[in-house]
């Protein structure tokens, strides 16, 4: 789990360009939204495409989205349960 959190980090990082944020800084308990990162919705879609293409794990409705994408650890739990194995 901590290789995966470690490897989000610095894709979420890397995908949303975040020039400013160094990934090794980053808390696990991070909020995407509010007081966090600062994510809006184009940043959210951004992030489902890559959990789709990089660990082949959907996020296709809001709901859902609204329970995965919390913080940082809430998306490393959800892919680790459903992520397929390569």
């Amino acid at each position: 789990m901590n290789d995966l959190l470690r490897e989000l980090k610095i894709k979420v990082v890397e995908e949303l360009q975040l020039k400013e944020v160094d990934p090794e800084q980053l808390a696990d308990e991070t909020p995407f939204f509010d007081g966090g990162l600062g994510l809006d919705s184009v940043d959210l879609l951004v992030l489902v495409a890559m959990v789709d293409r990089d660990y082949g794990v959907q996020i296709f409705t809001r709901e859902l989205g609204e329970r995965v994408f919390i913080t940082l650890s809430t998306l490393a739990e959800y892919i680790a349960k459903r992520r397929k194995t390569k």
